[in-house]
């Protein structure tokens, strides 16, 4: 089927407004990136605006048209781009106004004595750049492990999308930076119908381009929403670290993935006294305890290991491989730095907070226990350390049992 280079402009326009208007209507249902959807919303309609400008271009004087629709085009690459770099965190303003000052120079340089020649080829340049940079934006992965420390098995947000974009955008950059840089040979040795023969391709392609990367950026802002969502299910509010329900279903999972053949270790911690802070220095305060305790535990344990709160003043710390072998240190080490940090910080209040540790141990052999087992040893031999008079690790006792068949 036979389609004209007007009616494939009339598609691209149809196409990019159609997915301004989405994009803009998703910012609503996603307040964190709300100002990102709107600079690609941005884009996308100056994109539009470009290919109706490219449809005017011959009725304006000299390399006016050209030039004031490659601009325009190129602007909104570059906010399609900041866009895309936003979601990462960073942002390519200083450079989008200098490649606009630089074109617009360009332009108004050698337009006039070159405008086919600034049209058909160096046109595209900027393009091409804008792509390649949008491109290696998404693939960095902008791998963000979630609040309590599990970031080490996190997938990157969005990993298919992003790549899914990555391609599109890679072909887009491929196809300018053919026109650029190879058009000018073929034009020569296959004449001027290759040039009407690559800028019907590019259209091709610029249509589904404006297809499939608006999708795709919509589906990576969607993902990235439902993985938020998702990671504040898991995490306790207060204290950041992960819940009882995270901690159980990740505990679960990591011990049955060891297969019971290496050594897994489970600290649980009830911090002493804790309700004589609450009573005498107010909640305010027993919550900055919470988070002290919290803040120590996650920066001794590392990211590696599960640590959650598993009730108001109880918390639990699950150890796997050569980190369990070191778990007593572990323990003690928290206990003794817990105690300094709440002195040091709550200066200007006689507090002494401390903290009651039980620690079971799985060896490494071919007996199974279920987390459910070891939280239960740890847990009488915390209470064993508060009898005592707290401020103390205690070693839980387990009774080994066969694997199941």
């Amino acid at each position: 089927m036979h389609v004209d280079l007007p009616t494939l402009y009339l598609l691209a326009i149809g196409t990019l407004l159609a997915s301004a208007g989405m994009t803009l209507w998703e910012h609503r249902t996603h307040p964190k990136r709300s100002k990102v959807l709107k600079t690609l919303a941005a884009g996308y309609a100056t994109l539009a605006l470009g290919c109706m400008t490219a449809m005017i271009r011959t009725s304006l004087p000299g390399a006016l048209g050209p030039a004031l629709c490659n601009v325009v085009i190129v602007v909104g690459y570059l906010l399609i781009l900041d866009g895309v770099a936003a979601l990462n965190g960073r942002g390519y303003r200083a450079l989008s106004i200098a490649t606009v000052v630089l074109l617009s120079f360009t332009w108004w340089l050698g337009g006039m004595p070159w405008v086919a020649a600034m049209w058909n080829y160096g046109s595209s340049v900027p393009i091409t750049l804008a792509s390649l940079l949008t491109a290696r934006e998404l693939l960095k992965d902008d791998i963000r492990g979630d609040a309590h420390g599990d970031g080490a098995r996190q997938a990157p947000r969005g990993i298919e999308a992003r790549h899914i974009g990555v391609v599109v955008t890679g072909i887009h950059a491929v196809f300018y930076a053919v026109r650029a840089f190879l058009l000018p040979w073929l034009a020569a040795r296959y004449g001027p119908g290759m040039l009407m023969t690559i800028g019907k391709a590019t259209m091709y392609e610029g249509v589904l381009y404006s297809v499939v990367l608006p999708m795709t950026l919509l589906r990576l802002v969607r993902e990235e929403t439902h993985g938020n969502l998702l990671r504040e299910s898991q995490t306790d509010y207060l204290t950041r670290l992960g819940n009882r329900r995270w901690f159980f279903e990740e505990g679960t999972r990591v011990i049955a993935e060891g297969g019971g053949h290496r050594p897994v270790s489970l600290l649980a911690f009830d911090l002493d006294h804790f309700k004589a802070i609450n009573d005498r220095h107010g909640h305010k305060t027993g919550d900055e305890v919470l988070k002290a305790f919290a803040e120590v535990a996650r920066e001794v344990t590392g990211p590696d290991t599960l640590i959650a709160r598993i009730g108001g003043e109880e918390f639990a710390a699950l150890l796997c491989g050569r980190h369990s072998v070191r778990a007593r240190e572990v323990g003690e080490t928290i206990a003794m730095r817990f105690a300094r940090t709440v002195s040091a910080r709550m200066s200007d209040m006689p507090i002494h907070a401390t903290v009651s540790i039980g620690l079971a141990q799985s060896g490494e052999d071919a007996f199974r226990h279920s987390l459910a087992d070891l939280l239960a040893a740890a847990d009488k031999a915390l209470y064993r350390a508060k009898s005592l008079g707290g401020n103390r690790l205690e070693l839980a006792q387990i009774v080994e049992r066969p694997a199941l068949a």
